[in-house]
């Protein structure tokens, strides 16, 4: 179980415990990929630097859209990891597992398949509705 009932009593050791491990191993994959996505940018910089000789405009263009899409993956991926940042630190607070917004529960299975959900279904699509 990755939520306890919306009860003034502290989540169980146990259940605090076994979401921390769980969000500390996902935040370590995301350092993890991160540092390999950063590693393959800088192989990408490096190829490009050495390789610019008889280049085109479609060459030019591709190595732009080549680094671009390199740049949009750090990107993620490092807001990803603040994500699970945030979680952990909602954890440590007492307030994982309750939503932002509303302050009500957020669903088991929401939270089984986004682990570092901040809002309730209800709030998130409010969210999005002001948005668009």
């Amino acid at each position: 179980m990755l939520v306890h009932d919306p009860v003034d009593t502290p989540r169980p050791q146990a259940e605090a415990d076994q979401i921390r491990q769980s969000l500390r191993a996902r935040y370590d994959e995301l350092a993890a990929e991160y540092e390999q996505a950063v590693l393959q940018s800088q192989v990408l910089r490096l190829v490009e630097v050495g390789d610019t000789a008889g280049d085109d405009q479609a060459d030019s263009g591709t190595k732009t859209a080549e680094r671009d899409t390199a740049q949009s993956l750090l990107r993620t991926i490092l807001d990803r990891r603040a994500q699970y940042e945030h979680a952990l630190s909602r954890l440590e607070e007492g307030t994982y597992g309750f939503c932002e917004g509303c302050g009500g529960s957020i669903p088991v299975e929401r939270l089984e398949i986004f682990p570092s959900a901040t809002t309730c279904v209800t709030c998130k699509q409010t969210r999005e509705r002001r948005a668009a």
